[in-house]
């Protein structure tokens, strides 16, 4: 038994329930983020919106098992939780916004390109040798530090906040903040292992007693909500539209790499050539699943990478349960209405650890490199600095063609790119060979 099979022993039932919690509550508000944006794009009625919400949580749940358990070829084995990817959003919304598409249309677009992605993963699965250290760093690296703005959004109140900003919204993240250091600096035992959940419930308690928690909707919402597939409608196909969602879904492939390579370094367990074609096989059928049931396309959740860095949690059926969780709340709407009423500023404080621990992985990976070497710090400077221009400047990239904002958005994708040219430029393709060599050793290693 491998070092990482060894941790299942040491999660025990109640303790495995909990921490799969706090991977659900790390990631709900992104889960339910993007239906609410494309409803509200679409000016969707107020119970579709729903219907996608909870859709979108039991497919999200779905493909979580199928990534994390792993099935006949499918699935990374890795600890990763699984949620509708932003990248598709602009696109989305144009497919849906014809008249003549809607819906049907963003869904047989979602079902086409997944179908297209377990064609060309096995191809785009070889790209591995092109992901030595410098470059997976960096690739980690911009992880944490492009979503220190999800943090700082959290932080402030929330998209669309009224009191964004407030004294008060920054209280409750300082504080959720302080318990988390409090709870780690204490103990490095269980308390620390669950140290985000404990401090999501003294936030929310706190939150509380503040005036500054909400259950709207908990009184309209029903017990049971039943999803059924093509709800909305036999899905239909247009040829720029399953266009735009394969780039979406090449893009979506890239980006996965790097939360791959980040889990594997975190956990210890590097990433194969194979293994990654079985994470990106996981992650066309969740477009497949995705248009089928009426929500949108998967990817790997970046928010609860930081998790499992924090924790240090490596069992992969921690995040196995939290998609059965998961699925329970697309099929609980009561229950999902409790779990959305967490205030943003709560999971501020949280995500600020979470995404600062990401960030600190990929300088741990950085620490691999040659760094005397004056070429490979021009590499990682120029790679970070292009690969944060879209986090630091929403609109850099405005003025380019539309088709390409997918990935002119992605920070990740961005400094990805950046790296390999980089790397290849001033180090050859000689260097990335031991890399691949090193990642393809874990191939002879038992599965968790």
């Amino acid at each position: 038994m491998n070092t990482l099979d060894s941790t299942l022993e040491s999660v025990r039932p109640l303790r495995l329930i909990l921490l799969a919690i706090q991977h659900v509550l790390v990631m709900y508000a992104g889960a339910i983020a993007t239906p609410l944006i494309i409803g509200a794009a679409l000016n969707l009625p107020k119970e579709q919106i729903a219907y996608l919400i909870n859709a979108d949580l039991m497919a999200g749940g779905l493909v979580t098992l199928v990534q994390t358990v792993g099935w006949r070829g499918f699935g990374i084995r890795l600890p990763i939780m699984m949620g509708v990817t932003f990248t598709a959003i602009g696109p989305m919304i144009a497919i849906g916004s014809n008249p003549e598409m809607g819906l049907q249309g963003v869904y047989g677009a979602t079902i086409a390109a997944g179908l297209f992605g377990l064609i060309v993963a096995p191809f785009v699965g070889k790209l591995l040798r092109f992901f030595p250290p410098i470059v997976t760093g960096i690739e980690i690296l911009l992880v944490g530090l492009s979503l220190m703005g999800v943090a700082a959004t959290w932080a402030g109140g929330g998209y669309g906040s009224a009191d964004f900003g407030g004294l008060l919204n920054l209280a409750i993240a300082g504080s959720v903040l302080l318990f988390v250091l409090l709870l780690v600096r204490k103990d490095r035992g269980m308390l620390s292992s669950l140290s985000i959940l404990l401090a999501l419930i003294f936030g929310v308690l706190l939150s509380l007693a503040l005036g500054k928690v909400s259950f709207d909707g908990l009184a309209d919402a029903p017990w049971i909500g039943v999803i059924t597939p093509l709800h909305f409608g036999m899905p239909t196909i247009s040829f720029w539209g399953v266009a735009a969602m394969c780039v979406v879904m090449l893009v979506t492939f890239i980006e996965s790499t790097g939360m791959f390579l980040a889990v594997g370094e975190i956990v210890g367990k590097p990433v194969s050539q194979r293994d990654l074609v079985r994470g990106f096989r996981a992650d066309s059928i969740g477009n497949v699943i995705g248009g089928f049931f009426n929500t949108f396309p998967y990817t790997s959740f970046a928010q609860n990478v930081g998790l499992v860095a924090m924790t240090g949690v490596r069992s992969r059926w921690v995040c196995a349960v939290g998609g059965i969780i998961l699925i329970l709340l697309g099929m609980l709407p009561k229950l999902a209405v409790v779990v959305a009423s967490v205030p943003p500023s709560v999971l501020g404080g949280a995500g600020i650890v979470m995404f600062g621990m990401v960030a600190a992985s990929g300088v741990r990976t950085l620490t691999k490199v040659d760094l005397s070497r004056h070429q490979n710090l021009y590499i990682i400077a120029i790679s970070v600095g292009v690969g944060m221009l879209p986090v630091v400047s929403e609109k850099f990239f405005s003025k380019m063609p539309g088709a390409i904002a997918p990935i002119l958005s992605s920070s990740i994708l961005l400094a990805a790119i950046t790296a390999v040219i980089l790397n290849l430029f001033f180090n050859g393709v000689g260097s990335t060979q031991e890399a691949e060599k090193a990642a393809l050793e874990t191939a002879r290693t038992e599965t968790i």
